[in-house]
């Protein structure tokens, strides 16, 4: 988990699986017994309430589908919750000796630390489990920022990336993106036409097809690597130099 202070983590989690730990509301005294199907949690609602807003954000890191995948039993209004506590607990707790002992070392890749624009456009609907348009909206989010880049709200999408990442001089009204300094050399020409065509593959192979996907979920692990493809076009988009003409 790149980035996550683990043991605060594991600190937070312990304290919410405590607060929510339920206690039967029978009472026995004066040779009275009182039975009641009720039950509460052993902090107040308001306590747990406050903790949950801090553990929800671990559990999106550790476990991202927890929304969708544990259910939520009508018993208490914090049972998923607690479960997902005690399953993020355990992933961190156990995650190396899992790694190990399922011969799987290789590097995690988090959506969490992919460019902004991307998570940023992808977070709330990938949080739900809804993939399809996370990745739907991270590239709203990617031809949205890049408009505003360029100051070019008359074109979007493939046009846009043609033009921003043209070879050709800016001219009046048509800025350009330079991944590096125009050289006049090969390597210029190159990473530029690269830039272009990337761009024209995220839109052609992944968000015209996804228009026509409306009704079909996708995958996880497939609409994450698509993400990642399109954290490598915001980053270079972010990262290169506006030209425009003098």
């Amino acid at each position: 988990m790149t980035g996550l202070n683990i043991e605060w983590a594991l600190g937070e989690l312990d304290k919410f699986i405590q607060q929510t730990v339920m206690t039967n509301n029978s009472y026995v005294g004066n040779g009275v017994v009182s039975l009641s199907n009720k039950s509460s949690t052993a902090a107040s609602d308001t306590e747990v309430a406050q903790q949950a807003q801090v553990v929800e954000k671990v559990f999106d890191r550790v476990i991202p589908s927890w929304r969708t995948d544990i259910e939520l039993r009508k018993s208490n209004r914090w049972t998923r919750h607690r479960e997902a506590a005690i399953r993020a607990k355990a992933e961190l707790e156990r995650q190396e000796e899992i790694r190990k002992n399922l011969g799987d070392d290789a590097p995690e890749l988090s959506a969490a630390k992919l460019h902004s624009w991307i998570w940023s456009g992808a977070s709330s609907l990938w949080q739900s489990g809804h993939y399809r348009e996370a990745v739907e909206g991270a590239i709203k989010k990617l031809n949205a920022e890049t408009q505003n880049k360029v100051g070019r709200r008359n074109l979007s999408e493939t046009d846009l990336f043609n033009q921003a990442f043209s070879e050709q001089p800016p001219s009046a009204g048509k800025p350009r993106l330079h991944r590096m300094e125009d050289d006049g050399s090969s390597t210029f020409k190159s990473i530029q036409r690269g830039a272009r065509t990337f761009a024209e593959g995220v839109f052609a192979g992944i968000r015209n097809p996804l228009a026509h996907e409306a009704s079909q979920e996708m995958p996880e692990q497939q609409a994450l690597e698509y993400l990642a493809a399109l954290s490598v076009l915001a980053r270079w988009v972010d990262a290169s130099t506006l030209e425009v003409a003098s």
